[in-house]
């Protein structure tokens, strides 16, 4: 478990800041982002593809400790997309915005490695962490879900558009939709957890205070 996090950390450290590198000086997929050049992009997707297939074989073989049917459907989501992308060298602005997504995982395997180790969640480094998680992951799976869609929907109907095969359209929307619905159950999920790690312990340090004082 501990070498799957830690692949894990790695593989979203290299791809994360390859991805960035791409977003602000790859000018081809920012005038084309259909059909622009998708030589670095599919570098990046390749070494994301490779490291899905391996995630999800693990899953699959060590189902009754891992298991988790949310992230099978994630992982096949996003291989089916990654096809296209590699065979055709179809997308690669939006390939490339979503694996931007990478960037929050370092943190969310940390939080893992905390438990581990036995840090409680109240703990300050824990609770440090978790922050900087719910931060990440809202900024680059949450908060660029407009630009996302905004983008597509200026794709739409264009004759850029219109040369993607129907597989290559179906399996881009089809597979944002997936994505991000569990993007935002995920962001729900987190932002829960944070609430009540930073405002429950608040107030149970202030009843205890007040508990003290009475008596």
């Amino acid at each position: 478990m501990r070498n799957r996090r830690a692949v894990s950390t790695l593989h979203a450290v290299v791809v994360g800041h390859l991805c960035l590198y791409i977003l602000f000086f790859d000018d081809a997929i920012s005038e084309n982002p259909v059909w622009g050049d998708p030589t670095l992009v599919k570098f990046t997707v390749s070494i994301t593809t490779g490291y899905l297939i391996s995630d999800l074989l693990l899953i699959i073989y060590y189902w009754k400790a891992i298991g988790d049917k949310c992230f099978i459907a994630h992982h096949i989501a996003v291989l089916y997309a990654y096809y296209y992308v590699l065979s055709q060298g179809i997308l690669p602005y939006f390939a490339n915005l979503r694996l931007l997504a990478e960037l929050s995982t370092p943190s969310v395997n940390q939080r893992w490695f905390f438990e581990a180790l036995g840090y409680p969640k109240s703990s300050k480094v824990n609770i440090t962490n978790g922050v900087l998680m719910a931060i990440a992951f809202f900024l680059v799976r949450v908060a660029v879900i407009p630009l996302y869609y905004s983008c597509m929907y200026s794709v739409y109907g264009t004759e850029a558009f219109y040369r993607l095969s129907w597989g290559g359209r179906s399996a881009w929307i089809f597979s944002s939709f997936c994505l991000d619905v569990m993007n935002v159950m995920w962001m729900l999920k987190i932002a829960q957890g944070c609430y009540k790690v930073l405002f429950s312990g608040r107030g149970q340090k202030l009843e205890r205070q007040v508990n003290g004082k009475v008596k």
